[in-house]
């Protein structure tokens, strides 16, 4: 990783921890805006610390990417869950064949970037 990239990573990471401190939930229920806290420093935590060993820097400018996209989501819309994307279960393709193949396909191809790393912690 060079210095740039570190430095950048870990800029992220601070910018994370501060917007959790500061963090007041849509509800403004002191219970809720507490999980929410914690909800946003655990997912930081086991986010970074799966990604530590990455060393390919197109791997690393995806991961920097999906982070600054879920960043500015949570603070668009004032949730720091990912939000899901709404696709039908399995559409109008059948159980089996290249119908269902292709709709597999084009289901992981549209999937968010902001998502992308969230099926693999859940």
């Amino acid at each position: 990783m060079t210095p740039v990239t570190r430095q950048e990573v870990l800029g992220l990471y601070r910018k994370i921890f501060r917007i959790a401190k500061k963090w007041q939930s849509a509800s403004g229920q002191l219970e809720e805006t507490t999980k929410e806290r914690e909800y946003i420093k655990k997912e930081a935590k086991a986010l970074f610390r799966k990604n530590k060993d990455v060393m390919d820097p197109n791997l690393i400018k995806q991961c920097i990417k999906e982070c600054e996209a879920r960043i500015e989501i949570g603070l668009h819309y004032n949730i720091p869950y990912p939000r899901p994307i709404h696709l039908p279960p399995m559409g109008l393709a059948q159980k089996q064949g290249r119908t269902f193949r292709h709709q597999e396909k084009l289901r992981k191809i549209s999937k968010p970037i902001y998502l992308k790393s969230h099926d693999e912690i859940s």
